[in-house]
Protein backbone atom coordinates (compact mmCIF):
# COMPACT_ATOMS: atom_id res chain seq x y z
CA UNK A 1 0.00 0.00 0.00
CA UNK A 2 3.23 2.13 0.88
CA UNK A 3 4.15 1.97 -2.58
CA UNK A 4 0.85 2.69 -4.24
CA UNK A 5 0.24 5.72 -1.97
CA UNK A 6 3.95 6.91 -2.91
CA UNK A 7 2.74 6.54 -6.51
CA UNK A 8 -0.27 8.79 -6.19
CA UNK A 9 1.56 11.73 -4.17
CA UNK A 10 3.74 11.77 -7.44
CA UNK A 11 0.92 12.14 -9.21
CA UNK A 12 -0.18 15.41 -7.27
CA UNK A 13 -2.92 17.44 -7.78
CA UNK A 14 -4.99 15.48 -10.50
CA UNK A 15 -5.61 13.01 -7.43
CA UNK A 16 -6.85 15.51 -5.60
CA UNK A 17 -9.02 16.23 -7.91
CA UNK A 18 -10.69 13.07 -8.23
CA UNK A 19 -10.14 12.07 -4.83
CA UNK A 20 -11.61 14.79 -2.49
CA UNK A 21 -15.06 15.23 -4.28
CA UNK A 22 -15.40 12.07 -4.20
CA UNK A 23 -14.45 11.85 -0.19
CA UNK A 24 -16.92 14.40 0.02
CA UNK A 25 -19.49 13.20 -1.11
CA UNK A 26 -19.47 10.12 0.87
CA UNK A 27 -19.61 12.47 3.98
CA UNK A 28 -22.44 14.36 2.87
CA UNK A 29 -23.77 11.06 2.36
CA UNK A 30 -23.24 10.39 5.88
CA UNK A 31 -24.12 13.64 7.22
CA UNK A 32 -21.00 14.30 8.70
CA UNK A 33 -20.09 17.80 10.67
CA UNK A 34 -17.01 20.21 9.44
CA UNK A 35 -15.50 18.67 12.84
CA UNK A 36 -15.90 15.40 11.67
CA UNK A 37 -14.77 15.51 8.34
CA UNK A 38 -12.12 17.15 9.82
CA UNK A 39 -10.88 14.28 12.42
CA UNK A 40 -11.65 11.73 9.57
CA UNK A 41 -8.90 13.86 7.69
CA UNK A 42 -6.52 14.10 9.58
CA UNK A 43 -6.93 17.97 9.61
CA UNK A 44 -6.05 20.11 12.33
CA UNK A 45 -7.19 23.05 10.51
CA UNK A 46 -10.52 24.08 9.28
CA UNK A 47 -10.20 26.49 6.17
CA UNK A 48 -8.04 23.68 5.25
CA UNK A 49 -11.20 21.46 4.80
CA UNK A 50 -13.19 24.42 3.29
CA UNK A 51 -10.18 25.27 0.74
CA UNK A 52 -10.08 21.66 0.12
CA UNK A 53 -13.77 21.49 -0.82
CA UNK A 54 -14.07 24.86 -2.71
CA UNK A 55 -10.66 23.79 -4.21
CA UNK A 56 -9.65 20.29 -4.60
CA UNK A 57 -6.85 21.23 -7.28
CA UNK A 58 -4.87 23.09 -5.19
CA UNK A 59 -4.47 20.34 -2.18
CA UNK A 60 -1.47 18.96 -1.04
CA UNK A 61 -2.50 15.75 -0.20
CA UNK A 62 0.23 13.99 2.60
CA UNK A 63 0.95 10.35 2.85
CA UNK A 64 -1.07 9.92 5.92
CA UNK A 65 -4.25 11.85 3.82
CA UNK A 66 -4.39 9.07 1.08
CA UNK A 67 -4.14 6.50 3.51
CA UNK A 68 -7.07 8.16 5.58
CA UNK A 69 -8.84 8.54 2.32
CA UNK A 70 -8.81 4.65 1.18
CA UNK A 71 -9.96 3.49 4.37
CA UNK A 72 -12.44 5.96 3.94
CA UNK A 73 -13.08 4.48 0.29
CA UNK A 74 -13.09 1.03 1.56
CA UNK A 75 -15.29 1.61 4.42
CA UNK A 76 -17.90 2.99 2.13
CA UNK A 77 -17.56 0.23 -0.57
CA UNK A 78 -17.92 -2.33 2.06
CA UNK A 79 -21.38 -0.76 3.83
CA UNK A 80 -22.78 -0.35 0.10
CA UNK A 81 -21.95 -4.55 -0.63
CA UNK A 82 -22.93 -5.24 2.94
CA UNK A 83 -26.20 -3.17 3.30
CA UNK A 84 -28.48 -3.33 -0.04
CA UNK A 85 -30.32 -0.18 0.60
CA UNK A 86 -28.80 2.95 0.13
CA UNK A 87 -30.25 4.06 3.44
CA UNK A 88 -29.22 1.66 5.91
CA UNK A 89 -25.22 1.94 4.39
CA UNK A 90 -25.58 5.21 5.05
CA UNK A 91 -26.91 5.04 8.59
CA UNK A 92 -24.60 2.14 9.61
CA UNK A 93 -21.83 3.87 10.66
CA UNK A 94 -24.28 6.03 13.32
CA UNK A 95 -26.03 3.27 14.74
CA UNK A 96 -24.80 1.38 18.09
CA UNK A 97 -23.31 -1.49 17.25
CA UNK A 98 -23.52 -4.64 19.79
CA UNK A 99 -20.55 -5.90 18.43
CA UNK A 100 -17.56 -6.73 20.92
CA UNK A 101 -15.45 -4.62 18.57
CA UNK A 102 -17.80 -1.79 19.20
CA UNK A 103 -18.60 -2.11 22.68
CA UNK A 104 -22.09 -1.00 22.22
CA UNK A 105 -21.05 2.34 20.75
CA UNK A 106 -21.67 3.33 17.31
CA UNK A 107 -18.67 2.62 14.51
CA UNK A 108 -18.64 6.27 13.87
CA UNK A 109 -17.74 7.00 17.65
CA UNK A 110 -14.39 4.59 16.76
CA UNK A 111 -14.11 6.62 13.74
CA UNK A 112 -14.02 9.52 15.71
CA UNK A 113 -11.69 8.92 17.95
CA UNK A 114 -9.07 10.38 15.19
CA UNK A 115 -6.43 7.50 15.12
CA UNK A 116 -6.01 5.78 11.62
CA UNK A 117 -6.06 2.55 13.68
CA UNK A 118 -9.38 2.92 14.26
CA UNK A 119 -9.84 3.63 10.34
CA UNK A 120 -8.15 0.74 9.69
CA UNK A 121 -9.87 -1.30 12.71
CA UNK A 122 -13.38 -0.36 10.95
CA UNK A 123 -12.97 -0.95 7.38
CA UNK A 124 -11.09 -4.36 8.46
CA UNK A 125 -14.36 -4.95 9.99
CA UNK A 126 -16.47 -4.74 7.36
CA UNK A 127 -14.30 -6.63 4.97
CA UNK A 128 -14.59 -9.73 7.32
CA UNK A 129 -18.00 -9.26 6.85
CA UNK A 130 -18.39 -9.38 3.49
CA UNK A 131 -15.69 -12.61 3.40
CA UNK A 132 -12.43 -10.59 2.33
CA UNK A 133 -9.00 -10.59 3.83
Amino acid sequence: MINRTEHLLQRGQSVAISLLPAIFAIFSEWQLTGPQQMTLLGLGNEKTLYNWKSQPEKARLTMDTLERASYILGIYKSLQILLSDQALADQWLATPNDNPLFNGVAPLDRLLAGQMLDLAMVRNFLDAERGGW
